[in-house]
C-alpha cells in the first residue's frame, strides 16, 4: 500500500484507512516530522541515532521498550532516546494517529546546553507521559512547519524541547569499562558496519571475533536490544534514507545498501520509516 499524505478534511481524518507522512524541511536541520494514522501497520524492532517524540491524539498505540511493554493513548507522549531498540503497533482494532518529531542528538544538545541541563548526554527519565499540554506543543510545531513558518516552528521546537529536558530530562550515565561481552558485541556491530553489503554469517562472525555464535548473539542482543541480522537491517534502513535524501533513486539505493532488489528495500523501508521509499524521497524533493 502506498503510504499518502495526511488528510485534509475532517471526513478524510475520519475514513478507516492507513495514512502518513515522513519528512524533513530545510530550514530546521537535524529534525524529522511524522504525521500518521496505522491500523495494521507494525514497526519492528529497529532504534534512531536521535530522538522519539511522539503525540497520540487517537487510539493507542502499543509501544514495546527493553524490559516493558506501554499503551499509549490520547494525551500521551512517548519519548524514545537514541539507539534504544523499541517496536510499536495498534493497541487497539481501530489503530492510533499521532504527530511525530525526531530531533537530532546534536540539536537536543544545543538546547540542553543552552538552558543550562547538566553536562553530559541528555537523556529523557521516562518513556512515556500523560502530558496533553507538551502533545498540544508538539502538534503547534507541526503546523509551523506545514505553513511554511521558519521563526514560529525553530521556536516553538526550541521551547518545546526545553520544557521537556526541564520535565524528565537527565544525563545518560557515564560509561563503565566494557564486559566482555560487550566489548564483542561492539566488534561484532562494527563488523557488520563495514560489511553492510556483505554480511557474514552468525558463525562466521563468531570465528572472526573468537567466539561461538551463540555468545555473539547473547552479547548483542543484551548490548542493543536486538540480534545481529535486525540490526544490520535496521542499520541498511538508516543508510537508505541518506541516499534517497541525497536525490538517489529506490532501485539505486537498494543496490547501495545490500537489499536483494527493490522490492526488498521497500518492504523493509516502509516497515522501519512507515513510509516507502518512494515517498520519502518524494517529500525530500519538494522541500
Amino acid at each position: 500500500m502506498e503510504r499518502q499524505d495526511a488528510p485534509d478534511t475532517p471526513e478524510q481524518r475520519q475514513a478507516p484507512r492507513e495514512w502518513a507522512r515522513h519528512w524533513s524541511w530545510e530550514p530546521l536541520p537535524g529534525l524529522d516530522l511524522l504525521r500518521a494514522r496505522y491500523i495494521r501497520h507494525t514497526f519492528p524492532r529497529h532504534s534512531h541515532e536521535g530522538y522519539t517524540l511522539g503525540a497520540v491524539t487517537h487510539g493507542v498505540e502499543r509501544v514495546e521498550l527493553p524490559g516493558t511493554t506501554l499503551h499509549a493513548g490520547p494525551g500521551t507522549l512517548v519519548m524514545v532516546n537514541p539507539e534504544v531498540a523499541h517496536a510499536a503497533r495498534a493497541g487497539t482494532p481501530e489503530g492510533w494517529a499521532y504527530a511525530t518529531l525526531y530531533p537530532s542528538l546534536g540539536l537536543v544538545r544545543e538546547v540542553a546546553d543552552a538552558t543550562g541541563h547538566p553536562p553530559g548526554t541528555p537523556v529523557f527519565d521516562r518513556p512515556i507521559a500523560d502530558d496533553a499540554r507538551s502533545g498540544r506543543h508538539v502538534r503547534a510545531v507541526h503546523r509551523a512547519v506545514e505553513q511554511g513558518d521558519t521563526l514560529a516552528a525553530d521556536t516553538l521546537l526550541r521551547v518545546l524541547i526545553a520544557r521537556l529536558l526541564n520535565l524528565y530530562g537527565t544525563t545518560a550515565p557515564h560509561a563503565v569499562p566494557a564486559s566482555a561481552g560487550r566489548g564483542t558485541a561492539a566488534r561484532a556491530r562494527d563488523l557488520l558496519a563495514e560489511r553492510l553489503t556483505d554480511p557474514p554469517s552468525l558463525e562466521e562472525l563468531a570465528r572472526t571475533l573468537g567466539s561461538s555464535p551463540f555468545a555473539v548473539l547473547r552479547a548483542f542482543k543484551a548490548a542493543y536490544g536486538m540480534p545481529p541480522h535486525t540490526w544490520l537491517t535496521d542499520a541498511r534502513v538508516r543508510r537508505a534514507r541518506a541516499l534517497l535524501h541525497s536525490g538517489a533513486t529506490p532501485a539505486e539505493t537498494a543496490t547501495a545498501v545490500g537489499f536483494t532488489d527493490q522490492p526488498h528495500l521497500n518492504r523493509h523501508f516502509t516497515r522501519i520509516v512507515g513510509v516507502t521509499p518512494g515517498a520519502y524521497r518524494r517529500a525530500r524533493r519538494a522541500e
